[in-house]
């Protein structure tokens, strides 16, 4: 038997007034990441540096703790470090790979709190703020959280400081210079006041500037005129200080998408069978129908996250044709979705939590059931939709849906079953009208031969063979809408006011006579007009000697400035 603790929170339960941050500093993320990527980095026990062209020169980008300890910083010249410290591990660093491998890192932490945001003011890979209003009591309160979270990451091999304050910008400046305190809302003044000024996310001018002026803390900013300060520093000294002190709104964009509603389990031991995840997975959707089934919702998007222990997090995801709340169903979605991993599926060196996820949420009547249920298969189909499209991806199955157009090649669209949109009730076609069974895609050129002008054809080539016309029947003339033509219309201009001081039917004094209509085209736009003979097709069936019939259609008349062009639309047999 697996051991494991259940948690169940809902957006509703997590709304506060007054927000709780944790932030998370990680000043060696590179080389540290390095170093468990690549195990024997660590093992060699030399020093590692990681280096990148700046200025056409090569500089440490990077350092570990033992090339620290050797009095190696970033900035320094790769000459320079080889020559102090003969032995050193060479690496040029790649930014992409540690912003993307970052980013993961940070949805790994989504366990501990559902609002995680990478927090890229000053670098984008290293700090991470956790929103933890109303989840800390969860894990024993404020100051076993930030332990918890921390000593999780040092066991993992990571220097990594922590704090937790209301604020993001006080969080940052305590994790990052006085890590592991917990500031109390009226107390953020006071903890901040003897942190240098650099805590509060400035560049190197302006930290260079306040230091000339003898303001090397926080706290010696308190009082000052702030219009000097603005007009000296720039704006962003004082959002800066806003935002840490509290009075300036600052919020972070969470990398995982909110949930409406999600449960969790974790295991005292780790788990790692796909049976045992869907098995899990099964339980909690019992527990998420129940939450929704009490608020008469229901959702269309589940998410089910795997958390492993090495920082890692697997995603499966699913959706289904209409709102959903029925535990059984969702839970076989998911047993079809895993069959797509198709091997892919690592659970590394176990799973410790794995979290179900609703989004997409919608009102959903309670259904009765009993003698007085109607069964009329739109439930049974929309089942058998979900399943296909878990089985074989949400864009195998398509549906056609009529668009309210008079152009034939744009009157239907191929859309989502299980993301399907409302029929429009004026686009549904005229079932008196004679359509063939196959529509081209795009109308083909062809060359036809008529008896007479703007008469039936009696002769067709298309691709290069010649056919035959002893019947036609038309033409039905089809007009696209003046909407869909990309012209504009002709549009009435209200006059200028100086026209309307200059015009003499404004003045009462002016005898009658005097009043003469001006001319239209003085407040008429000069627009292009609307051309129909672009728009205008006379379409015909025409029947060949084999039995063929065929749908086809001529844009402009004979006589005009251009011979009128031919073109292949559909086949009837």
């Amino acid at each position: 038997m697996v051991s494991f603790q259940s948690n169940l929170w809902s957006v509703s339960e997590r709304q506060r007034d007054r927000r709780r941050h944790l932030c998370l500093s990680l000043p060696r993320w590179a080389t540290d990441y390095l170093k468990r990527v690549d195990p024997g980095l660590a093992r060699s026990g030399r020093p590692l540096v990681l280096w990148e062209k700046i200025k056409g020169g090569m500089r440490l980008a990077a350092v570990d703790a033992t090339a620290a300890a050797a009095n190696l910083m970033a900035g320094q010249n790769l000459s320079d470090a080889r020559a102090l410290v003969p032995g050193l591990e060479v690496r040029e660093i790649d930014h992409g790979l540690l912003e993307q491998a970052f980013a993961d890192f940070a949805d790994w932490h989504s366990n501990a709190s559902p609002i995680v945001a990478v927090h890229d003011a000053m670098s984008p890979y290293g700090d991470l703020v956790l929103d933890i209003t109303g989840v800390s009591h969860l894990f024993g309160g404020e100051e076993r959280m930030l332990a918890l979270v921390v000593g999780r990451l040092s066991k993992l091999g990571y220097r990594v400081d922590g704090a937790i304050a209301d604020t993001v910008g006080a969080a940052w400046a305590l994790a990052h210079f006085s890590p592991g305190r917990i500031v109390a809302p009226d107390e953020i003044e006071e903890a901040l006041a003897k942190l240098p000024v650099v805590a509060l996310r400035l560049d190197e001018k302006q930290v260079a500037g306040l230091n000339q002026m003898g303001l090397k803390q926080i706290g010696q900013l308190y009082g000052r005129d702030r219009r000097a300060l603005q007009a000296r520093f720039g704006a962003t000294l004082t959002l800066r200080l806003d935002q840490a002190l509290g009075m300036a709104e600052e919020r972070v964009t969470p990398r995982v998408p909110m949930a409406e509603f999600f449960v969790d389990r974790r295991f005292a031991e780790p788990i790692g069978y796909m049976d045992d995840v869907l098995m899990t997975a099964r339980d909690l959707a019992i527990q998420l129908g129940l939450r929704l089934e009490a608020e008469s919702l229901g959702a269309q998007s589940f998410h089910l996250m795997l958390y492993r222990v090495d920082h890692k997090v697997i995603s499966l995801s699913i959706n289904a044709a209409r709102a959903t709340r029925d535990p059984d169903h969702i839970a076989q979605l998911f047993v079809h979705r895993s069959e797509r991993l198709a091997g892919e599926y690592d659970a590394g060196f176990g799973i410790d939590m794995i979290r179900l996820a609703a989004s997409s949420v919608s009102e959903v009547q309670s259904i009765q059931l009993g003698a007085f249920e109607v069964h009329d298969g739109a439930a049974d189909l929309d089942r058998l939709y979900d399943r296909i499209a878990s089985r074989l991806g949400p864009l195998a199955l398509t549906r056609s849906k009529f668009v309210n157009t008079h152009i034939p090649e744009l009157s239907i669209r191929l859309e989502p079953v299980i993301a399907r949109t409302a029929d429009d009730p004026q686009a549904r076609p005229d079932p008196d009208l004679v359509r063939p069974l196959r529509l081209l895609p795009a109308p083909e050129p062809v060359t036809v031969l008529a008896e007479v002008p703007d008469g039936p054809p009696v002769r067709m080539i298309w691709r290069r063979i010649a056919y035959r016309v002893l019947k036609a029947s038309g033409p039905e003339r089809i007009e696209a809408e003046w909407w869909r033509t990309g012209k504009s219309l002709e549009m009435l201009q209200p006059p200028s006011r100086e026209d309307k001081r200059r015009d003499p039917r404004d003045d009462p004094k002016q005898a009658t006579s005097t009043r003469q209509p001006k001319p239209a085209e003085e407040h008429v736009s000069k627009l292009e007009a609307f051309d129909p003979m672009t728009v205008v097709r006379d379409y015909y069936v025409i029947e060949d000697d084999g039995g063929r019939r065929f749908w086809i259609f001529r844009i402009g008349l004979y006589g005009a400035a251009e011979a009128p062009r031919w073109f292949l639309h559909g086949f009837f047999s």
